[in-house]
């Protein structure tokens, strides 16, 4: 070992301690031991890997499918003094095969892989000459056919232990059901099963959820009373502008964030928020992932989104600093029809699938039998306009065809330009004596930029354009002339999503997925879906819904959501809950009977708080119906 954890902890992040059960799982990865930590938002989890890969020899690789968090953990940690490298869809084959490089022979101590590289057969060979230390799989719940988020490439990481069979591997997520905690020991091949998992219960996270038709009118008033920094949650881009200007006009500072706006407008509005120069962000969920803000005083969805995973994430947003917060749900009638709505159109026919496939082969001009591996820029709107598909009909069709393991699509993600000298000096000299017209701009780009010969770095083309006085088109264009001239490798900025093709195009009437799996994950959907639904409608303390839809039997109230101090519209308390649940336990247990015998049971004044209860017992699967019986399970 080449410190101790408490050393490195100290050294390169000046904490004196850490965090409940960091140590804990660093520990048992420095045995060796293959681990899963499920560790809520904000509970610290990259430091659980990045402490025993400095703590040992070699290298640690990280698996995750967030490119912006990947680069923004890869910059925190150069800051550091540790040397990290990334490597995602959208960067050019040289500097990928560099970066692969430098890990084998340099002194890279974390290497963070997409999953669709990780299996390329050019990583899987400098992987096979690395001395691995550990393999860190982040947002492991993406490996499960049961989660909300399955991604088919992660299931061949287990393929890669293959190549380091002596490497532990370490497996996080915020978020697993007790089904997603063993399909991701199962399928990362764990020697034994071993978990850590830190409560999912927040004491001073108030969860709260308002049955409203006005939904601007109390937002507005949820953020008059809560004082603080705030996100406010919605579906589409357009309404995240809308709300935001809607609040400037009642006095309440509030910006709009999504992942269309230019990367510097994204990052200068992250920033000012950041740092209190605006105090509400609205958003889609593209805003919050690797933020770390710990004063944040209120989260509100405006809808309820379609898992409750996803909705533990975002309101888990709130109060990491332990003090008291809010995660607020606006919900009505028109949530469920929008969920149940989407869902329609979340399972496409295979003859729509087979048409948007042809038409991405016919976009990039893909010839059959080739593309696997590939990766390009992906403009959703213009591809949809180009061929007259709907822009959601594509998305939700890519997303089959990701989940089918045919393509991936990442998040946008600002990439700069960036350049290389790709000559010597002296076939450069040569080449500047012959071009005359170009020789000013590259004695520019040598002037300004050092190391241009040994590595890419990245350049600003109107920063270059106004210290040579010239207009950026000029310096683009005579960039692109260096690079066809093999003088300068010059790869331009891209903010644009990354579409990859996993295989070789195939003739569309050829393309097939697995029918059994797509039914059973549109089952799944429509039950995160209906669980989703129960916990805005339910009137039950909403920790305990959530704390049970995660696994952990908690009996208790929390006191402090909206069922529990009584603001909510439903007639039934937690005593009248209880006091039924009890009852309809006790007598089920006994017997198995049918809903109008276990009703007759009850005064005809509670009958109808009974079946409430009833409804919420079989959705929770405490009760499970045989035929025209009820039994309890």
């Amino acid at each position: 070992m080449i410190d101790t954890p408490h050393n490195i902890l100290k050294k390169y992040w000046g904490y004196d301690a850490f965090r409940p059960l960091q140590e804990e799982i660093v520990q048992s990865v420095l045995d060796g031991k293959d681990t899963l930590a499920l560790m809520p938002t904000g509970g610290g989890k990259s430091i659980c890997f990045q402490v025993p890969a400095l703590c040992q020899e070699g290298i640690c690789i990280v698996i995750s499918p967030l490119i912006a968090l990947m680069k923004d953990q890869v910059h925190n940690l150069r800051t550091r003094n540790i040397a990290a490298a990334a490597v995602y869809s959208g960067m050019h084959r040289q500097e990928i095969d560099r970066t692969l490089d430098n890990c084998v022979y340099g002194n890279t101590k974390l290497l963070y892989l997409s999953p669709e590289r990780l299996v390329t057969d050019m990583a899987r060979e400098r992987i096979s000459r690395m001395r691995v230390n550990l393999l860190a799989v982040d947002e492991a719940h993406c490996i499960s056919q049961w989660g909300y988020d399955f991604r088919p490439p992660y299931l061949e990481i287990a393929n890669i232990r293959e190549l380091l069979p002596n490497t532990p591997v370490l497996a996080l997520t915020a978020t697993a059901t007790p089904e997603v905690v063993d399909d991701i020991q199962e399928r990362l091949a764990f020697k034994t099963q071993h978990v850590f998992q830190k409560s999912f219960a927040r004491q001073n996270l108030a969860y709260v959820v308002l049955s409203e038709e006005g939904k601007l009118e109390k937002l507005l008033d949820i953020l008059q009373k809560v004082k603080g920094a705030g996100v406010v949650y919605v579906r589409n881009r357009r309404k995240t502008k809308e709300i935001a200007q809607w609040l400037r006009q009642k006095g309440i500072s509030a910006d709009f964030y999504h992942a269309g706006l230019q990367p510097e407008e994204r990052s200068a509005r992250q920033d000012a928020w950041i740092a209190d120069r605006i105090r509400i962000m609205v958003s889609t969920n593209a805003f919050g992932m690797g933020i770390d803000k710990p004063d944040v005083r209120v989260v509100v969805h405006m809808e309820l989104p379609d898992s409750l995973e996803a909705y533990f994430q975002e309101a888990g947003r709130a109060g990491r600093d332990g003090k008291k917060a809010y995660a607020v749900l606006l919900y009505n009638d028109t949530d469920r029809l929008n969920l149940e709505r989407n869902y329609a159109l979340a399972f496409p026919e295979m003859n729509e699938i087979r048409r948007v496939y042809h038409a991405l082969g016919s976009y990039y001009q893909l010839a059959i039998g080739a593309g696997g591996g590939m990766s390009y820029d992906f403009d959703i709107t213009a591809f949809a306009k180009n061929f007259q598909f709907a822009p959601l009909q594509v998305m939700h069709i890519l997303k089959t065809l990701e989940q089918a393991g045919w393509l991936s699509l990442s998040e946008a993600v600002f990439t700069p330009s960036s350049l290389r000298v790709l000559v010597s000096r002296e076939t450069l000299y040569d080449y500047q004596l012959r071009h005359p017209q170009l020789d000013v701009i590259l004695k520019g780009i040598l002037r300004s930029y050092q190391g241009a010969f040994s590595y890419s770095i990245n350049v600003r083309e109107a920063q270059l354009a106004d210290l040579l006085k010239t207009s950026k088109a000029a310096i683009i264009k005579a960039l692109h002339l260096l690079h066809k001239d093999n003088i300068i490798e010059y790869l331009p900025q891209t903010d644009q999503p990354q579409l990859m093709f996993l295989r070789d195009r195939v003739d569309a009437d050829s393309l097939e997925i697995d029918h059994a799996m797509y039914e059973f994950r549109r089952k799944r959907h429509w039950h995160r879906i209906q669980k989703a639904i129960a916990y805005a409608e339910h009137p039950t303390c909403r920790s305990r819904q959530l704390l049970h839809y995660f696994g952990e039997k908690n009996d208790k109230h929390c006191g402090v959501c909206d069922v529990c101090l009584g603001r909510t519209k439903a007639a039934l308390s937690n005593a009248d809950y209880d006091a039924i649940k009890t009852r309809i336990q006790t007598e089920l247990t006994r017997r198995s009977l049918s809903l109008e015998a276990l009703l007759e049971l009850f005064t005809s004044s509670n009958q109808e708080k009974a079946l409430q209860v009833l409804e919420y017992l079989v959705d929770e699967g405490f009760v499970v119906q045989d035929g025209s019986m009820l039994k309890w399970q």
